[in-house]
């Protein structure tokens, strides 16, 4: 071989194997995040999220992408924002943000796996034929909220037991409103308790419940386990504070933002669950074969700044009974 065909051949070498390299280098796969909210009020769900991908060994930018789609409590946007995720053909859909967002997921596509974070029922909303194998394209993390809204009322009313009729702020898009609903005036009557239910799916429902709670001589509110009032916490805790009225939420970070207690799960350590089941899918096993997880641990967060703001003494056996109490 004469000495310029070897270097041509070589140099022909050269250009092909890095192009075969790169060709042989597996493509990123793109895990879309579909929440019913905003970043600004729910950034701690997708930073939970994220460290459960990372523990599972994916880590965002290097060896994963996450396409985000927020809705921005417009629930009527979901169905479009899934579609959009479908089209542009990720490997994983995550749809924490309650019922709404899981179903919107389920209802675009029945072949790329979901992961779900939700506070209701799962097999009574829909998403899952049974907890333990769901079947289908679809698995998640379920709060079961409704299970502890007994004990959450118990607590209310150990707070303040002078208050004769307490006032319930429910979510009606949320599956499992009517059956807590009932379930929940069940309990009120076993300890003497009135309650008036309210809807609020809206911003615009906020000032028509709190006209009807300024009128109905309220004595307390509980607020239902819904994403929807997180979400709008820094409408809803301003008029709580205006009315000066005792209330329970299900969620930590209400309490955090100036609630004054709350009993549930701790919703971002269910999210961290959620990233590493989806990273498990990502790693090949099936969302039909992982069991829809449950809470394990529930928390009692209460704040004593905020009492203090209500004129209310919180009682010793209930500051004992705290997981967390915020001064």
């Amino acid at each position: 071989m004469r000495r310029r065909e070897f270097i041509t051949l070589f140099g022909g070498a050269a250009v092909v194997w890095p192009l075969a390299a790169r060709a042989q280098q597996p493509t990123i796969p793109v895990v879309g995040f579909l929440h019913s909210a905003s970043p600004d009020s729910f950034g701690f769900e997708s930073a939970a999220f994220r460290q459960g991908l990372k523990e599972a060994g994916f880590v965002e930018g290097q060896n994963v992408l996450i396409e985000y789609r927020w809705a921005e409590g417009q629930s009527d946007r979901l169905p479009a924002l899934a579609a959009d995720l479908v089209h542009r053909q990720v490997s994983v859909i995550a749809a924490p943000g309650g019922d709404v967002t899981a179903l919107a997921a389920k209802a675009a596509t029945a072949t790329i796996p979901i992961v779900f974070m939700n506070g209701s029922d799962p097999v009574k909303s829909g998403l899952v034929t049974s907890i333990n194998r769901p079947g289908g394209n679809i698995t998640g993390v379920s709060l079961f909220i409704g299970t502890v809204d007994a004990k959450r009322l118990e607590l209310l009313h150990e707070l303040v037991p002078q208050a004769a009729v307490v006032a319930v702020l429910n979510n009606p898009l949320v599956a499992e409103t009517e059956a807590r609903s009932k379930a929940l005036a069940d309990a009120a009557r076993t300890i003497g308790l009135q309650l008036l239910f309210l809807n609020v799916s809206s911003a615009g429902d906020f000032d028509m419940a709190f006209t009807a709670i300024a009128n109905g001589r309220i004595g307390a509110l509980f607020v239902s386990g819904s994403a929807f009032f997180v979400s709008r916490r820094d409408q809803l805790l301003p008029l709580v504070a205006r009315h000066k009225i005792p209330a329970i939420y299900a969620w930590r970070e209400i309490v955090a933002a100036g609630g004054l207690m709350s009993y549930g799960t701790n919703v971002q350590e269910s999210c961290r669950q959620a990233g590493i089941y989806a990273g498990r899918i990502l790693k090949g096993e099936k969302a039909a074969e992982l069991p829809v997880l449950q809470p394990t641990k529930f928390e009692f967060v209460i704040n004593t700044k905020t009492a203090k703001v209500l004129g209310l003494d919180i009682p010793d056996r209930l500051l004992a009974l705290a997981d967390e109490v915020i001064e």
